[in-house]
């Protein structure tokens, strides 16, 4: 490079997951955006390693890994299952701060944080820290996904806001605002409304071709509280007959024991399989998508624009993926079962239903998410 050229903004994107693997595949959509953008870019992840994320041309720095101790995210684990003391945590917030000042940042990207991610407030305090400590600051900006959860606990909101204020210039939230708003999920969004961008759903590209076609794709995510979904299939599957093929996908996190027992009860007309990275191609064949409600399921099937069923997952008092589902099926674009509901009867009927219905209406909900935030950080730049 010579003196006269500029160099490539640099992006520290910092995401943790805890339980299905969502939140990581959201940040890696849009770290690629932001490479393909010619930004310079770190993901720093915390969470069980998955293959293929954060993916190619970023830099990754792996944290020692935790996860949630149970469905509710009450407590962290280590990747054992022990829980996490003291010297872990400051062994994580050291490496956290290494790999940030090793970055020399121009714009620091927290997923969830201050709106979730509480329980690594340990380490992202300091860092907000010595960012707002620093003579050339540089631009901090919390990644949000479209619907929050909700909070039940007196103050959380306030606090939430109180750090927004402190700590960051903007907020970015992955939705299309005609579909949810922040404040539809975040009841004090009125407080910070100056720094908020809506960036439009971060939905893959649009998928090739299937080269294999399924009537019905039913999939449990990255999270490791599918296997009853997964078992109401295969027993709405042997309900409904050979007339249609099925394809059940676990997920990564499936316990082998349930994977090889589910695997051994498939009849001929169901295949199983862990993980399939044509994933979004396959539903473009699809006569019905059968899952939970996550965000980044919900962008390919809107992207596939295939039938959908949906089972939001509830556990720990969960609220997004239900208001997801809500909203989708009052626009015609998804079927709902409600988890408590979730049997094989139940599941026979709502999956005959599904693809008994009309033609499901087009939609004009924005996709392009991660090309779109990647142009608006370089605005801010």
């Amino acid at each position: 490079m010579t003196g006269s050229e500029p160099r490539a903004p640099r992006a520290f994107f910092y995401v943790q997951h805890l339980l299905g693997i969502g939140h990581l595949a959201r940040a890696s959509r849009i770290a690629r955006a932001l490479a393909a953008d010619g930004f310079e870019v770190t993901v720093v992840t915390g969470g069980t390693p998955v293959s293929g994320f954060p993916g190619p041309q970023v830099h990754h720095v792996a944290l020692p890994p935790i996860t949630a101790g149970d469905a509710g995210f009450s407590g962290l684990a280590d990747i054992e299952g022990n829980p996490v003391d003291d010297a872990f945590k400051d062994n994580r917030r050291e490496r956290l701060l290494a790999a940030f000042h090793q970055s020399q940042p121009d714009i620091v990207i927290i997923e969830a944080f201050p709106f979730g991610r509480r329980q690594v407030r340990f380490e992202l305090l300091p860092l907000l820290e010595a960012i707002a400590a620093m003579d050339q600051k540089p631009l901090a900006v919390t990644s949000l996904r479209d619907i929050l959860q909700e909070r039940s606990k007196p103050g959380r909101d306030e606090e939430t806001v109180a750090l927004v204020k402190l700590y960051f210039d903007r907020v970015l939230v992955h939705g299309d605002p005609a579909f949810a708003r922040l404040e539809d999920t975040f009841p004090l969004a009125a407080e910070i409304t100056g720094k908020v961008i809506y960036t439009g759903l971060v939905a893959a590209p649009p998928p090739a071709q299937p080269t294999e076609k399924f009537d019905i794709i039913v999939s449990a995510g990255g999270g490791a509280v599918g296997n009853a979904l997964i078992r109401a299939a295969l027993d709405a599957a042997k309900a409904i007959g050979t007339s249609l093929s099925f394809a059940l996908i676990t997920g990564p996190n499936l316990p082998q024991s349930d994977f090889d027992a589910i695997k051994a009860d498939a009849p001929a007309h169901v295949s199983v399989f862990r993980f399939r990275p044509d994933f979004a191609s396959l539903l473009a064949g699809a006569k019905l998508s059968v899952s939970q409600a996550g965000y980044n399921t919900v962008c390919d099937i809107l992207r596939a624009g295939c039938h959908a069923l949906l089972i939001p997952f509830t556990a720990g008092g969960e609220t997004e993926q239900t208001v997801r589902a809500e909203r989708l099926q009052k626009l015609g674009l998804a079927h709902v079962l409600r988890e408590d509901d979730l049997s094989a009867e139940m599941m026979t009927q709502a999956i005959q239903a599904a693809l008994a219905a009309p033609e499901r209406p087009p939609h004009s909900l924005d996709l392009d998410g991660a090309q779109r935030t990647a142009g608006i950080l370089r605005g801010l730049l």
